[in-house]
């Protein structure tokens, strides 16, 4: 059955939808030994060979999926110009796996690493709504107005945020901790909205994505999903 050369370079752990549109676009690609339109194309895979930047590549016939507690001072990146540590220095697979979605520098927490580009796009993707939840440690105590501000949406330098749940969690020593629930995930949001409410962000955590909880995995270790978790993130995005 044809498909889009782009979500084919998505299954095969090349790239994201949208990371393949622009590798696609530059030229990196072939498809039978030539150069497919910027806009894809329509491929038959296991006849149509697909090569990017001289490799030939192809779906895994089995997917890796990965669980990580991202220690704070890690980029959720494959690879940093800036010779910053990543994400990928603390997993071992046996494919190349890439981040569902990011946790910025100073954030940590539960990060999803899979080479399954279908169901990473819909995950990250705003549209299938899949929550994902934190405990953020602010300054001071937010009030009535500013729980409600964040529940209805807070307006952004990129625009009005969607509706967040949160909940305050306990107070001390001129801190509060909220639990926070999105589901979309624009950069750096859930800092950015606590900002603008007034309320800066010393600690952020991702305890959930989806039906996956963090659970009791260490930080800075990770591993493998089991195979009901696996269906449970495909069913949360529209997949099962």
């Amino acid at each position: 059955m044809s498909e889009r050369l782009n979500k084919y370079l998505a299954r095969s752990g090349v790239a994201s939808r949208r990371a393949a549109d622009a590798l696609i676009a530059s030229g990196a690609v072939l498809v039978n030994g030539r150069r497919p339109p910027p806009d894809g194309m329509l491929i038959e895979p296991g006849t149509d060979r697909v090569e990017v930047s001289g490799r030939q590549v192809s779906p895994p016939e089995r997917h890796s999926y990965l669980a990580l507690n991202k220690p704070a001072g890690y980029v959720t990146t494959a690879a940093d110009p800036g010779s910053r540590p990543t994400v990928q220095e603390l997993v071992v697979a046996t494919t190349r796996v890439f981040p569902v979605g990011r946790l910025d520098m100073d954030s940590r927490g539960l990060l999803l690493l899979t080479d399954d580009g279908e169901l990473a796009n819909r995950l990250a993707h705003p549209r299938y709504h899949v929550a994902k939840e934190y405990l953020a440690t602010v300054d001071g105590t937010p009030g009535e107005n500013d729980l409600r501000a964040l529940r209805a949406g807070v307006e952004l330098d990129d625009g009005r945020t969607a509706p967040a749940e949160v909940e305050v969690l306990g107070n001390a020593r001129g801190r509060t901790q909220l639990r926070v629930v999105l589901h979309e995930g624009r950069n750096r949001q859930v800092r950015r909205m606590l900002e603008a409410v007034g309320h800066p962000v010393r600690d952020l955590q991702r305890t959930a994505y989806g039906p996956l909880r963090l659970g009791r995995l260490k930080e800075g270790d990770w591993r493998r999903l089991r195979q009901p978790e696996v269906e449970a993130l495909r069913k949360a995005a529209g997949l099962g």
